[in-house]
């Protein structure tokens, strides 16, 4: 059945406008809200028969809400505020996100409508939307939310802004402010949703870490590098891990003070890492217990650099393939087992030649895997720390190295150890 449909089927049986259901409908359907649940939400919204009609929603306290309600009255704290552009349904439009909490908990909230929210506000929002996202439960401000500002402020546990340092910052997080160090930066060309459009990318640092960013409209202060502050950046995950965005909304500034950048990458085991669900800059160490298919000398897509077979990429069909060099190996230290990547600079320390030593032995063999086989005799068995970027999906756990060396523990002390702790 059609939107369309289903919001006259609504409107008939609940005596409301058609318009104003449609719309309500389309904000549910546009959030990934099964359509029977969300009208199920609007029967709530505006009461049926069965429940006596409509009313105000029930006052609860943030710590209170589940994804279950379908609208609520609630008063708290506006931690953050902070502007963003979205496209929905082909027209861009400017929302409002943030946190919102009172004595007993916080939530996100998206606001629809620019109510004037600005943190350490004390708001108190009739009829505000819930729905679910990531699991939890989240509020919507729109057109049908009755929201006043409170001049008694509540006393919160939660600090107000969104001042963050980006070892603490995870995915989804909205309206943050860091202090950072320009690590790495570049200006690249993308297919974005408006066409061709230049954008900054790279990596940020501070004493808790590094993180990637994409600056969406390009700030000078970030393409000149060196120390800059940022208001009003959200976190969007890209390949499995957390990633700074810098849209046109947010606001960067150059600072006068050094920032060290933490050089340490977090160390952990593989288990644990794993278990993050994706990390940047983690050091993990283990055995190499084997080397993966598609290692050694391969092919790439000239056009999108995908590994091809047999001459086919995936996207642009038969095409001519680059040469180059990649090991897939799989560590494991007991606690769990990654997917090491290392890339062709890597994989040549590995392998102890260059891509035309490869090419060359491939010719000689006439038979590429022999590539792949040598590598696996050099590595396969050995213990090796690596440093990279975990990301995690579907398919498992992949470790894009930066650095990949054989570790120097001593191993009879280890086991000693170990043998130590077995006994006691």
């Amino acid at each position: 059945m059609e939107l369309d449909n289903h919001a006259e089927d609504l409107a008939s049986d609940l005596g409301v406008d058609k318009e104003e259901v449609k719309a309500d409908l389309q904000n549910l359907v546009e959030y990934s809200v099964p359509i029977d649940e969300a009208k199920q939400s609007l029967r709530r919204k505006y009461g049926d028969g069965s429940s006596g009609g409509g009313g105000t929603p029930s006052s609860k306290d943030i710590g209170d809400i589940t994804p279950e309600d379908g609208n609520v009255t609630v008063t708290g704290v506006v931690l953050t505020a902070g502007k963003r552009s979205i496209r929905y349904q082909g027209d861009d439009l400017e929302i409002v996100e943030g946190r919102l909490a009172d004595e007993t908990g916080v939530i996100d909230y998206t606001s629809w409508e620019d109510f004037g929210l600005s943190p350490g506000d004390t708001i108190t929002a009739g009829n505000a939307g819930v729905r679910e996202w990531d699991g939890e439960p989240e509020l919507n401000l729109g057109e049908s939310t009755s929201l006043s500002f409170e001049d008694e402020s509540l006393d919160v546990a939660y600090e107000i802004g969104g001042d963050a340092q980006l070892a603490d910052l995870q995915t989804g997080d909205r309206a943050v402010t860091v202090e950072v160090t320009v690590v790495d930066c570049e200006r690249r060309t993308i297919d974005g949703r408006d066409g061709e459009t230049e954008i900054l990318s790279g990596v940020f640092g501070d004493e808790s870490g590094r993180l990637p960013f994409t600056n969406w409209d390009p700030a000078p202060e970030i393409e000149d590098g060196g120390t800059i502050r940022i208001e009003n950046a959200f976190v969007q995950e890209f390949r499995g891990v957390p990633e700074v965005n810098v849209s046109e909304f947010s606001v960067v500034s150059a600072i006068d003070r050094e920032i060290d950048v933490g050089a340490d990458a977090t160390t952990m085991d593989v288990g644990e890492a794993v278990h993050t669900g994706g990390i940047y800059d983690v050091e993990v160490s283990g055995n190499v217990i084997a080397v993966r298919d598609g290692s050694g000398l391969i092919q790439r897509c000239p056009e999108c650099y995908r590994v091809i077979q047999k001459g086919q990429c995936r996207t642009h069909g038969s095409v001519d393939g680059v040469d180059d060099l990649r090991v897939k190996a799989i560590l494991d230290d007991g606690t769990g087992a990654v997917t090491v990547v290392l890339d062709d600079e890597l994989t040549q320390q590995v392998y102890d030649g260059t891509l035309e030593d490869a090419l060359e032995q491939a010719r000689e063999a006439m038979d590429q895997e022999v590539v792949a086989d040598t590598i696996r005799e050099r590595i396969v068995g050995r213990e090796y720390r690596v440093r990279g970027h975990l990301s995690v999906d579907e398919y498992g756990a992949n470790l894009d190295a930066e650095q990949f060396a054989e570790s120097d523990d001593d191993t009879e002390a280890r086991a000693s150890a170990f043998l130590t702790e077995v006994n006691a």
